[in-house]
């Protein structure tokens, strides 16, 4: 017995007329009628009482005539459901993301993905690089959202966008009227920054740029999280630098500082290579979407 000879029966049970169904299943009418024959021979019992003029369903048919509604209702859903999750519209995705992600680009394609595909579920969670990047390798995650470079070949690389950095001073700092300000202007401050072990790339681009000014820096506090970093600022611990979209945060006691050469951090998505996920496509589609046309960064 196949699907289709379900939709042949059910077809004849709403109709009880072999000629509407036929037309119906556009098909004509003595196949439909060796069709149904050759149902009831394999179950064994009769489904329609026969006469001249008119047929109608037995005991027998009247029962599997609603069973085998609801097994192709099931089918037709099985089959849509099957469809959606190759569309990427239905499913689950891991996303990890570092804080430079949460205040640039991650609130808007957040919101768009939601508004297209309201039954995928999403689990996010904050992370730096390099716990991002362990999330991959043990398949945790399926994306991460995060600072390059990543030196792991089993890892995709896609370049999102890029922020310039600016530095962020106690709105009581000496400099913090200033309107921009140079790199080798902070030689003799105390830095707050986040560590290596946690954001190598970060980390050696923002030394990198203080070695170009002449000078290493004086860290005084370490600290992962960029709320934490700007309560630290505003306590007048020190300075730091941070991605321009850092501004999007609401916070007393600091103010923003452009850098007089600016500097850029990049921002990425990796994944593994072997990442098949529909619904991951279906989430690079609507990132591209928005990142693109705003940054001007190739894929």
């Amino acid at each position: 017995m196949e699907l289709r000879h379900l939709r042949y029966f059910v077809a004849v049970a709403e109709e009880l007329h072999f000629g509407r169904a036929a037309e119906r299943l556009h098909m004509t009418q003595q196949p439909l009628s060796q069709q149904i024959y050759q149902l009831e021979a394999e179950l064994g019992v009769s489904l329609f009482h026969r006469t001249k003029r008119r047929i109608w369903l037995t005991d027998a048919g009247k029962v599997f005539f609603e069973e085998s509604r609801q097994l192709l209702l099931q089918a037709d859903r099985a089959m849509e459901k099957a469809r959606q999750a190759a569309r990427g519209e239905i499913g689950r995705l891991s996303i990890g993301f570092s804080g430079f992600a949460t205040y640039s680009v991650l609130p808007k394609v957040l919101q768009t993905f939601r508004e297209r595909f309201p039954q995928v579920e999403l689990n996010l969670e904050e992370m730096t690089t390099s716990v991002q990047i362990q999330a991959l390798q043990n398949k945790q995650i399926q994306l991460g959202l995060m600072i390059p470079p990543v030196n792991d070949k089993s890892l995709l690389v896609e370049l999102l966008l890029q922020e310039p950095l600016v530095v962020v001073l106690p709105e009581t700092h000496l400099l913090a009227k200033e309107p921009e300000l140079a790199i080798s202007a902070l030689a003799n401050e105390p830095f707050i920054l986040v560590p290596r072990h946690l954001e190598p790339g970060y980390y050696d681009q923002c030394i990198s740029l203080f070695q170009q000014a002449g000078f290493s820096p004086k860290v005084v506090q370490q600290a992962s999280q960029k709320q934490t970093i700007l309560g630290l600022v505003s306590a007048g611990m020190g300075v730091s630098l941070a991605p321009a979209s850092i501004r999007n945060i609401c916070r007393t006691g600091v103010v923003y500082k452009n850098l007089s050469t600016p500097a850029k951090v990049n921002l990425a998505a990796v994944w593994q290579q072997d990442e098949t996920s529909s619904v991951l496509q279906a989430f690079f589609e609507v990132i591209r979407e928005i990142v693109q046309p705003a940054s001007g960064i190739v894929s």
